[in-house]
């Protein structure tokens, strides 16, 4: 029997990278809706749209645009590349072997992994400003050292434990955090409506085309970071699952939440212009909105914060697995728990902007991903099956051993994305050779990623797949993308 686990007990999800056998795959598409839903539910949306505003120099108008086509774009992404979590039923970074080699896998593997910390950092810190915005509107605690240290280890914690209890514990802390998120939502877009002086919205010029779509590429880098962890919430779904309603519910349930906060967002900058440049990203919400309003909405938001970084460090701990950390799943977890405190500290005590660091964050996290996703993707649809035995054989005789570890048309189509991707980026504090071309002024580095890796990866000589081994019950052929 492998290290990891193969059975659920209780409440706790003790299955670790082995695909999960026909019988055990009672998962329903609608569910992926509150999923996705929950996975958007951050106050850094606020700042984001803010962001368009007050730095993009975008009009309501195009923020619009950016707010419908930003989840289109990456949750679709998510959604298509999720199809291969119902086909395999093992998570994304386990399935990655097949594509890379079981030596391969850990490059990408690794990389993403590191990008997860920062993800997960700079949510442990959103949430930790969330504690502190409520204690200082209720009680009036100013933020010090101390406080700090004790928001983020409260805010962590509860993370490690909703994330180390597994699917069915993010299954029911995303059905009823919509819910009420969604209340919430309700209600503060309509004292919006009543207290926005909509002249000066309307009134805003409108910025350039190049702005807009960068703007498309910073909001849709949040949902191209999921893209990965897709397989991980749909491995429980029967083969016969509906892909086009798969792709459907995750791309719904990521708009419900990224549209309208991001165009509130937008309306709040008109008004309050010093947003998007706080060093806090979340006070701002305590002095737009009436402490009646604000308290409930930020602790609503403080839990949806929560259950993005539970679902990040859900994915996070297989892909340490796939690392070689021969650990269980939940202790996996612990590993990028301790690192988002560290690095969670360091932002809120000695970084001086927060936004500036969270946008470079995202652009340069979406040329990570996006090289990884090229090659996936393209394997994907031409992919018939996948051999469950071979995931977990990491020994020179695995299926997915190819030459040496590796299979080397992935590992050049990869490794060439990249350099591609970083050439046609800028950041604060790092600017490519062609960034000032026209594919880097519209901030398409994680585009050029994308079509780099998928295009090389579909020319250069085909590996060939190995023939599932197992018996079709354990871990079985997969249907097409019409099922």
């Amino acid at each position: 029997m492998p290290a990891e686990e193969t059975v659920l007990d209780g409440a706790v999800e003790s299955r670790g990278l082995e695909p999960v056998p026909d019988g055990e795959r009672g998962g329903r598409v609608r569910e992926l809706f509150p999923t996705w839903v929950a996975a958007n539910i951050s106050v850094l949306l606020l700042t984001m749209g803010a962001g368009l505003v007050i730095f993009n120099k975008l009009n309501i108008w195009q923020v619009l645009v950016v707010a419908v086509a930003a989840p289109v774009v990456s949750y679709g992404m998510v959604g298509l590349i999720s199809i291969a979590g119902k086909r395999g039923g093992a998570p994304g970074m386990a399935l990655s072997r097949a594509v890379f080699g079981q030596r391969g896998n850990l490059f990408p593997g690794a990389l993403i992994w590191v990008a997860r910390w920062g993800w997960e950092t700079i949510n442990a810190v959103s949430g930790a400003y969330a504690v502190l915005t409520v204690l200082d509107l209720l009680f009036g605690v100013k933020s010090s050292t101390p406080l700090i240290v004790v928001t983020l280890l409260f805010f962590v914690g509860c993370t490690f434990v909703v994330s180390g209890l597994g699917i069915n514990a993010l299954r029911v802390c995303s059905k009823w955090s919509t819910y009420l998120f969604g209340a919430f939502s309700v209600l503060v877009l309509g004292y919006l409506l009543v207290t926005t002086d909509w002249s000066a919205v309307f009134a805003k010029p409108a910025g350039s085309t190049a702005m807009m779509v960068a703007g498309i590429g910073t909001i849709a880098a949040g949902g191209i970071s999921w893209v990965p962890s897709g397989p991980d919430f749909t491995r429980y779904l029967p083969r016969t699952a509906s892909s086009r309603g798969l792709v459907g519910a995750t791309i719904g349930g990521a708009g419900v939440v990224v549209l309208p906060m991001v165009l509130m967002g937008a309306v709040m900058a008109v008004g309050t212009p010093d947003l998007a440049g706080a060093q806090d990203p979340v006070s701002f919400i305590g002095e737009l909105l009436p402490t009646w309003i604000a308290v409930p909405y930020l602790l609503i938001a403080l839990v949806g914060m929560l259950l993005i970084n539970s679902m990040s460090m859900y994915s996070a701990g297989f892909t340490a697995q796939t690392l070689g950390i021969k650990v269980p799943r939940a202790a996996a977890v612990s590993v990028n728990a301790v690192i988002s405190l560290v690095f969670g500290f360091l932002l809120m005590v000695v970084a001086t902007g927060f936004f500036g660091s969270f946008i470079s964050f995202l652009t340069l996290l979406a040329v990570a991903f996006s090289a990884w996703i090229g090659v996936f993707g393209v394997d994907m649809l031409r992919r018939t099956s996948y051999d469950g035995a071979a995931l977990l054989d990491t020994t020179p005789g695995s299926a997915y051993w190819y030459r040496g570890g590796f299979a080397w048309q992935a590992m050049t189509a990869w490794g060439a994305a990249l350099v591609a991707g970083l050439l046609f980026t800028r950041v604060d504090w790092f600017s490519g050779p062609l960034a000032s071309t026209w594919i880097g002024e519209n901030g398409l580095g994680w585009v050029t990623g994308i079509l780099t890796s998928g295009l090389l990866y579909a020319v250069l000589p085909r590996t060939p797949a190995p023939a599932a081994q197992a018996p079709a019950e354990e871990h079985g052929r997969v249907g097409s993308l019409s099922n």
